[in-house]
């Protein structure tokens, strides 16, 4: 009985130890499991991190590089927009000084005599008493002159203006350089036209009086972006007389022939 009971509690004990064991070895072999992985988690945690930061980095490249490339546009545009301004302005002031004299002859195709402009009364002692303007020849003249000017300038801007092609470089020095291309423009003129006049010893109790037709043309040349403003102002002699005795003084600095007759562009 004694020897029975001995073998059973050995073979208890037996068990024991094994289910010990096997705990033992699952204890190893989840830790080993939980060594193998944890490296394994890390890395994925970390190429997961840098590929966040990554995408991060590069959108922040892209936002700088575009931002760069807009500035350098705005400024390159600026800077070629300012050569070509300059150079659309000088052609327009030549076609806008050969427009005017064109529109001056041919208003002035007819002679203009002095004594069609201007009347001079004298007094019983030879000086002069009074001078009056003739408005309706002196309106008629300027505001011919003025439409005729407008027009001329509308037609020798529908072409357009030739600039080389160095000049979209925006560097001054290459405006000139390269082959021609032709750009649009809008033109938009005011043309006023006046008269003036001028008084001038011309010797003992004589007086040369000058008269000039006066043609001032306010032009703003648009282009995208940009517009530039400029005034071209051209005078003619139309008439001068030498006067024969003396001159009162509110004559000499009034002006006989007032403002002018102004047309704009459309009209």
């Amino acid at each position: 009985m004694a020897s029975r009971f001995s073998h059973a509690g050995m073979t208890e004990q037996a068990n024991i130890l094994r289910r010990r064991m096997a705990l033992r070895q699952v204890r190893i072999a989840r830790g080993a499991a939980y060594r193998h992985a944890a490296p394994r988690a890390r890395i994925q945690w970390y190429v997961k991190y840098r590929s966040r930061t990554n995408r991060i980095v590069r959108r922040i490249v892209f936002a700088v590089l575009a931002v760069l490339i807009v500035v350098c546009a705005v400024l390159w545009y600026r800077g070629i927009t300012a050569t070509i301004l300059s150079a659309v302005r000088e052609v327009m002031r030549a076609r806008t000084t050969e427009a005017v004299n064109e529109a001056i002859y041919e208003t002035l195709s007819d002679p203009v005599r002095y004594d069609d402009l201007i009347t001079v009364v004298h007094g019983g002692d030879g000086d002069i008493r009074a001078m009056t303007a003739n408005a309706y020849e002196i309106n008629r003249i300027a505001r011919d002159c003025a439409y005729l000017s407008q027009k001329k300038l509308q037609s020798v801007s529908e072409a357009g203006v030739t600039i080389p092609l160095g000049a979209f470089f925006g560097i001054d020095a290459l405006v000139g350089v390269g082959p021609g291309v032709t750009i649009s423009i809008l033109p938009v003129a005011v043309v006023t036209g006046r008269f003036t006049s001028s008084f001038d010893s011309a010797g003992i109790n004589q007086t040369r009086h000058s008269i000039y037709l006066e043609v001032e043309t306010e032009l703003s040349v648009v282009l995208p972006g940009r517009t530039d403003s400029f005034t071209v102002t051209t005078q003619v002699l139309i008439a001068e007389s030498v006067l024969v005795g003396d001159v009162p003084q509110t004559y000499l600095h009034a002006n006989l022939f007032g403002s002018g007759y102004v047309v704009r562009g459309g009209q």
